[in-house]
């Protein structure tokens, strides 16, 4: 398997766009194209924020990562999330999850991030072998969101 990960582009967009829907379904988050698409254009386009990951297997699309850059006095300053991880299910289990995870961490480390968090679902034990094998620890506090 030719497994590759670059920074992707407007002209991605439409392809990342139809696996975040995938992505979303799979999370239980609600996916509106038309209010996603100009989110993911102003990352792509604003480096600052962090980017997105086009990965491809033998020249097909095969899934994408996004990464948002913060700040956090504990992490040594910049840190980074990684806000989305997906591998189309035609490309798992053949080291495309692995390959998709080191190319986010990378990427994040090539940002100046310090520590490169994420967030994985309880019942989600595939991914969450496969963070745990990459030497990501779940954290002593509990996530907390209050939209705004």
């Amino acid at each position: 398997m030719d497994f590759q990960a670059r920074t992707a582009t407007l002209a991605d967009a439409p392809a990342i766009l139809e696996m975040m829907e995938h992505f979303n379904q799979h999370e239980a988050i609600r996916f509106d194209r038309e209010s996603f698409a100009p989110r993911l254009a102003t990352l792509i386009a604003d480096p600052s924020l962090g980017g997105v990951l086009f990965f491809t297997t033998d020249g097909e699309a095969a899934g994408y990562a996004i990464v948002t850059f913060g700040y956090d006095l504990e992490y040594g300053g910049r840190d980074a999330f990684l806000t989305e991880l997906w591998i189309v299910a035609a490309r798992r289990g053949h080291g495309a999850g692995k390959r998709g995870l080191a190319a986010a961490e990378a990427f994040a480390k090539g940002g100046g991030a310090h520590a490169l968090h994420l967030l994985v679902r309880h019942d989600n034990d595939a991914a969450r072998a496969l963070y745990d094998r990459s030497g990501y620890e779940a954290e002593p506090r509990v996530v907390m969101t209050k939209s705004l």
